[in-house]
């Protein structure tokens, strides 16, 4: 889990820096619009660097925190296949693609070591 972690977390704070390029809002007609997505980032972000903090202090949450980090990272990289099924033309740059997989394989991995042993 400590490796899988922040590995996840920096690709979905890349994803995110990316998203915000690709207004990513208007994606899903998120209501607030830019300030609606930053609101989501702040307590999103917020939220798995505090899980982080909990792997770190090996706390009984940690596990939990693993488990939703990885599955936002899976789920991130699952809704934009859908997107780009779909004919949306976002994200469709190298590292757009990149920072995707790099949610998806991290967030696999986060799920895979993070599982009861």
């Amino acid at each position: 889990m400590e490796r899988w972690y922040p590995a996840t977390l920096l690709a979905l704070i890349l994803h995110q820096i990316d998203a915000a390029f690709w207004e990513e809002w208007k994606m899903f007609h998120a209501p607030g619009g830019i300030q609606g997505f930053l609101l989501f980032n702040l307590l999103a972000v917020g939220v798995v660097l505090h899980g982080y903090q909990q792997v770190l202090l090996g706390r009984p949450s940690a596990r939990r925190y693993a488990v939703l980090c990885g599955a936002l990272g899976v789920g991130t990289a699952a809704i934009h296949l859908g997107f780009a099924v779909a004919g949306s033309n976002e994200f469709h740059l190298p590292l757009s693609i990149a920072a995707l997989l790099a949610c998806l394989v991290a967030g696999g991995g986060l799920l895979l070591s993070s599982r009861p042993r």
